[in-house]
C-alpha cells in the first residue's frame, strides 16, 4: 500500500510541475527529445485490421545521430540512419542509401523537427492525461486549420517528453491509423548495435534522377502549409513509359503525385481505403494526374486539378 501511495505522489507531483507548459512548449520539448535522447522503444503500428510491430533504437555517436528500425513481421527489414544518410538494408535486393534527416516510418517528422512549421496547417490544444506503456502521457491535440486535412493527437511521455503515441483522426473523429508505444527504455549511453553501425562503411547515397527531359509542372493551388519536397522523372521499370514525380508535405501529411501518359485501362477516378489513403485521378489531355496521401479526397482533386505546365 505504501508503494502505490508513493506512486500516487511522484505521479501527482510530476503532473503539477507541468502545468504551466504550453500545447508548443510539450511538441518543442518532445521534437529536442527525439533528437537527443537515447532510447529504444518497441511499437505497433495499427492502420484498419493490419498490425505491425517495429523496434526503433536512437542514439548520440561521435555527436552525430545514429538510429535503427527493425520491421519484426514477415521478410526482414531493417532501416539504419548515421547523421543524413539513411540506407535500406532487404533480404531480396541490395542495401542502398539515400539523403534524409529521418527513418520513415516511425513518427512522422516534423515531430522531431522545427514545430513552428506545423502552426501553418495546425491548432496546438492541450488534451487529457492517460497512461501508455506504463508510462504518465500528456495528450496534445494537433487540429487541422482547414478541411483539407485530417487532425492528429500525439501523448508525450511526462518524465522523457518522448512520444508515447500517436494517432490520425478524420473528421468524423473516426481513428485512421495509430503508432503506439509498448515498451520505452531510456538508456545512459548509445546501444552496442548503434555504435557498430556508426562505423560501418554503408552504401553511398544515390543521385537523384536527372531532370533533363522533366517537365515544369507547377501547382497554381496548395493547401496552406504544403510544399514540394522533392521532384524526380523517371521512365517506368518494363515498360520504359515516363514519369513525373512530385512530394508534397505539410509536416504530418505526405503526398505523392505522378503524371504521365494515359494507359490503355482507365483506372479509377477516385479511391479511399479505410486507413485514409486517398487516390484521385484527373485527365489532362493524353495525360493522366494521379494523386495519393492521407487527406481527404477533396484536397487532392483539387491538388490534380490546378496542376499546370509552365
Amino acid at each position: 500500500m505504501r508503494l502505490i501511495l508513493l506512486a500516487l505522489l511522484v505521479f501527482t507531483f510530476s503532473t503539477h510541475a507541468e502545468e504551466d507548459l504550453s500545447a508548443k512548449a510539450w511538441l518543442k520539448n518532445m521534437s529536442q527529445a527525439l533528437r537527443d535522447k537515447q532510447f529504444k522503444v518497441s511499437i505497433i503500428q495499427l492502420q484498419a485490421d493490419h498490425i505491425r510491430p517495429l523496434v526503433y533504437l536512437h542514439g548520440i555517436v561521435d555527436n552525430q545521430e545514429v538510429a535503427l528500425l527493425e520491421y519484426l513481421n514477415g521478410p526482414p527489414k531493417n532501416a539504419v540512419r548515421v547523421g543524413n544518410r539513411v540506407t535500406f538494408i532487404e533480404h531480396d535486393q541490395p542495401a542502398y542509401s539515400v539523403s534524409a534527416p529521418r527513418i520513415q516510418g516511425v513518427w512522422p517528422a516534423a515531430l522531431a523537427g522545427d514545430i513552428s512549421q506545423l502552426e501553418k496547417g495546425y491548432q496546438f490544444v492541450i488534451g487529457g492525461r492517460s497512461r501508455i506503456a506504463g508510462r504518465p502521457g500528456q495528450m496534445i491535440r494537433l487540429l487541422a486549420n482547414d478541411e483539407n486535412r485530417y487532425d492528429a493527437q500525439v501523448w508525450v511521455d511526462m518524465d522523457t517528453y518522448l512520444p508515447l503515441r500517436f494517432d490520425t483522426l478524420n473528421k468524423e473523429k473516426q481513428l485512421l491509423e495509430q503508432t503506439m508505444v509498448v515498451e520505452l527504455i531510456e538508456l545512459s549511453e548509445p546501444a552496442n548495435i548503434l555504435i557498430e553501425a556508426a562505423k560501418q562503411e554503408w552504401p553511398a547515397v544515390i543521385n537523384q534522377a536527372e531532370r533533363t527531359d522533366g517537365k515544369n509542372w507547377q501547382f497554381t493551388w496548395l493547401p496552406q502549409g504544403f510544399d514540394v519536397v522533392v521532384r524526380d522523372h523517371h521512365r517506368l521499370i518494363g515498360i520504359h513509359e515516363p514519369v513525373e514525380y512530385i512530394a508534397l508535405t505539410d509536416g504530418l501529411a505526405n503526398i505523392s503525385v505522378y503524371v504521365a501518359r494515359s494507359g490503355e485501362n482507365p483506372m479509377p477516378n477516385e479511391l479511399l481505403t479505410r486507413n485514409g489513403l486517398s487516390m484521385v485521378v484527373v485527365k489532362v489531355g493524353t495525360l493522366e494526374v494521379v494523386a495519393i496521401g492521407k487527406v481527404p479526397s477533396e484536397t487532392l482533386d483539387k491538388i490534380a486539378n490546378s496542376l499546370v505546365l509552365k
